[in-house]
């Protein structure tokens, strides 16, 4: 399909984050820096997810008119955060990228591209991307591989990888989807994209990204069996809301 010409374009990226009070200041200004290169305008939206370190101090020391720091006390995860962005965000397209610099923000411009050449509704980055490159313990690619089978089986989405901290959106895809969700932590994503195809929003593609794991290549700890339950089980919930209760139908 052809590039559709997008005019006035104003784009809102929303990072999240928590205790990221090491790495926060960096994330920003290297995230910023790919901004002022794209031929939009835009704002960058930090969200700090409970104000349990100094994330949020040190975010306020980045200088910059298109930097917007906000945030609440209490932790609600990483899917409240973005919502809670999304909702103050003025762009007609509505980006997120997780702070940490574990994916390389460059791939924004990238996802930007992608969405403007396929007139997306969504665009998705995605570790299977036949172009992407990725540094990636063996062990994360094969949880990975087998709940995105689950999700193909489930919810007939044609992506391969749902899980990247990477998306752009229409903003009139979220003002339908947002008020629908109930995810606030771990199957987020799931839910977003879900709900989204659910409702007719079937311009979903995936775009290639740059990804260096940093968290350490060790998996088999109790905190991520209990994640990766824990998300087991918003799945099912999600899956039971679409299809068995039609809860995110639209009204008539």
């Amino acid at each position: 399909m052809g590039r559709r010409k997008n005019q006035k374009s104003f784009l809102s990226v929303i990072v999240p984050s928590f205790r990221q009070e090491k790495t926060i200041g960096r994330d920003l200004r290297n995230i910023e820096s790919v901004l002022k290169k794209i031929r939009y305008d835009y704002e960058l939206i930090c969200v700090v997810d409970g104000t349990l370190d100094g994330t949020f101090e040190r975010a306020k020391k980045v200088k910059s008119k298109k930097l917007k720091v906000i945030g609440y006390k209490k932790n609600h995860g990483k899917g409240y955060a973005i919502r809670y962005g999304m909702r103050k965000a003025k762009g007609n397209l509505i980006a997120f990228i997780d702070a940490g610099m574990d994916l390389d923000p460059n791939g924004l411009s990238m996802l930007l591209e992608h969405f403007e050449w396929y007139d997306a509704d969504i665009i998705v980055g995605s570790k299977r991307h036949p172009v992407s490159k990725i540094n990636y313990p063996w062990q994360r690619r094969v949880l990975s591989f087998g709940y995105q089978l689950l999700i193909k089986v489930l919810f007939g989405l044609k992506i391969r990888d749902s899980q990247v901290g990477m998306k752009f959106f229409r903003k009139k895809v979220l003002q339908d989807v947002l008020p629908r969700l109930m995810v606030k932590k771990y199957a987020f994503d799931i839910e977003m994209l879900a709900v989204a195809h659910r409702l007719g929003y079937r311009r979903i593609f995936e775009a290639p990204i740059n990804l260096e794991w940093t968290e350490g290549y060790s998996i088999l700890t109790k905190s991520l069996w209990r994640n990766i339950y824990q998300m087991l089980v918003d799945t099912a919930a999600i899956f039971y809301r679409l299809k068995i209760l039609h809860y995110y139908d639209k009204k008539d």
